[in-house]
């Protein structure tokens, strides 16, 4: 048995505590704490694995939305105690300044990894637990902040005229370091698709198979519009009643999770925020761009103390199911393959990999497997300086030569990496950046690629 103290501080007259440890059949009466009126302690023996516990104040059913909580199987929201064995000691434990330190007395909530003398079995129930919690959290923070809550004070959004040529919408594009912006239709006065790096891939690729508007060879002349009406019968067969539909976009009283859902679920980096209270036909209703790393980093800037006691946060990524690993590595694999380039391979190799697996930036190894960089889809906007009719160039360059190139072209680039004990805190904090979304695992001597983990896995995994 270990003996835990839980302690209600946030005022009441009466107070009394229920938990799984006693099946929900009996309240214990809470008792005062002394020099701190409305707040209340108790002192229960437990046996050693998880419990959950609820308070009755003043009548009313709570729980402490300071410490950890967990939602059980019929939907309630109860706080979570963690008790272990006396001579198991966490590596760090939360630091409660009302608590009372003393050999015999066990905090319930871990910050910090489990040791490696607690059991492989409850090891894993307790990093359930965590995923639990950690999920409960951050949906509850999402939910219940809005687009709006995220808008800057001051801002300015690009947008593309669908009637502009695409070589001078490639070329504004390079020259803003912008990965994507909203085109506008002025007939129909909204936004009614995306420009993005993608796109400009789709072209360089149509260009080498000779089979981009063969009617308007001159790319001077093909325009945004153009471009995007092939692109849409080249994917939809001759004859079908298939319509182009309308653009994904969110609304500002949206919540964030209900951005984060429509991201992922599409398999989008962005979407346009619209206005729709503004029935003006002459003004624009776009208020800006809105991706998953500007909703993490929001999160991250205004949460960081209610954060430091999510337990998960602490937990190093080759621990967690997360992010896609090579066999042997020691990562927890989501069974996904690692795509990769050698240094060798012709920078045309790269165009496939991005456009069939989806995914925002390749590692770059050399012959013994050790990255070089990372090589992203807006580095091809950098190789080319947005201009398309420069892809013959790109036949006869190597991984390693477009990467110098990039070099000499955009100067430093921000950290793509990580290692197998960093913490998902630090992961988070990086992906915060808004040019990073994906992370190479690597060895911290050799710097051999261990795998990857990118701002979806993030998500993912807290939702």
């Amino acid at each position: 048995m270990v003996l835990v103290r839980i302690l209600w501080p946030h005022g009441s007259q009466q107070a009394s505590v229920t938990g799984s440890f006693v099946s929900w059949e009996q309240h214990y009466v809470m008792f005062p704490l002394e020099n701190s009126p409305g707040s209340f302690q108790l002192f229960l023996d437990l046996p050693v694995g998880f419990h959950q516990y609820r308070f009755l104040i003043d009548g009313v059913c709570r729980y402490d939305e300071m410490l950890p909580y967990v939602a059980d199987d019929y939907g309630m929201i109860n706080n979570l105690l963690v008790t272990l064995e006396e001579n198991t000691m966490p590596l760090t434990l939360q630091d409660d300044p009302q608590m009372v330190r003393s050999t015999d007395v066990r905090t319930a909530l871990y910050a910090g990894s489990p040791s490696s003398t607690i059991p492989d079995t409850l090891a894993a129930e307790l990093l359930d637990v965590f995923i639990q919690y950690s999920r409960c959290w951050v949906s509850t923070i999402l939910s219940n902040n809005t687009v709006y809550d995220m808008l800057p004070v001051s801002s300015k959004v690009v947008l593309f005229d669908a009637q502009l040529s695409v070589k001078q919408g490639f070329q504004i594009m390079y020259e803003l370091g912008l990965p994507v912006v909203p085109i506008w239709d002025p007939f129909r006065t909204t936004v009614g698709g995306m420009l993005t790096a993608s796109d400009f891939i789709y072209i360089l690729r149509e260009l080498q198979e000779d089979a981009l508007i063969q009617s308007n060879e001159d790319l001077d002349k093909c325009t945004i519009s153009d471009w995007k009406q092939f692109k849409f019968q080249q994917r939809n067969p001759v004859g079908s009643l298939a319509m182009q539909s309308p653009v994904i976009h969110a609304s500002h009283s949206d919540s964030l999770k209900d951005v984060v859902v429509k991201i992922v679920q599409n398999q989008i980096s962005s979407i346009p925020v619209f206005d729709p209270s503004s029935g003006d036909a002459s003004s624009i209703p776009i208020l800006t761009l809105a991706s998953l790393p500007e909703i993490l980093k929001y999160i991250s800037e205004r949460c960081q103390d209610p954060m430091r006691i999510l337990p998960l946060l602490e937990q190093p990524i080759s621990r967690i199911p997360i992010g896609t690993w090579l066999p042997g590595t020691g990562g927890r694999s989501d069974g996904h393959v690692v795509a990769f380039l050698k240094f060798d391979e012709p920078v045309t190799s790269a165009f496939q990999i991005f456009l069939q697996a989806k995914i925002s930036s390749i590692p770059v190894v050399d012959c013994h497997g050790s990255l070089i960089d990372v090589f992203s889809r807006s580095d091809i906007l950098t190789l080319t300086k947005g201009d398309v009719s420069a892809h013959a160039q790109l036949d006869q360059l190597t991984m390693d030569q477009a990467l110098q190139l990039v070099y000499h072209n955009s100067g430093p680039r921000p950290s793509w990496t990580c290692y197998c004990s960093s913490t998902l805190r630090e992961v988070i904090e990086q992906l915060s950046n808004l040019v990073v979304r994906r992370l190479v695992i690597v060895d911290p001597i050799s710097k051999q690629l261990r795998g990857i983990i990118s701002l979806r896995d993030v998500l993912m995994i807290l939702l």
